[in-house]
């Protein structure tokens, strides 16, 4: 993943983990289970604060996750 410049809010330690997550929105995504909204966390290694950014999502990665869920 790539690097940032990163001083948690909380206790300005600028050690850090990232990660991502996905989840589903909207009705009909939900019935499917296609999930088509993809944020990224970065975690505070200190004292674990987390922020959850929004990040986009291809429509390739969504159709591949309806024939893989």
């Amino acid at each position: 993943m790539k690097q940032i410049n990163y001083s948690c809010p909380k206790c300005h330690n600028n050690t850090y983990d990232l990660s991502e997550m996905r989840a589903t929105g909207g009705r009909w995504s939900k019935i499917f289970d296609i999930q088509n909204k993809k944020f990224t966390s970065v975690t505070c290694k200190t004292c674990t604060y987390t922020e959850f950014y929004k990040t986009k999502t291809s429509a390739l990665s969504n159709v591949f996750d309806l024939f893989t869920s």
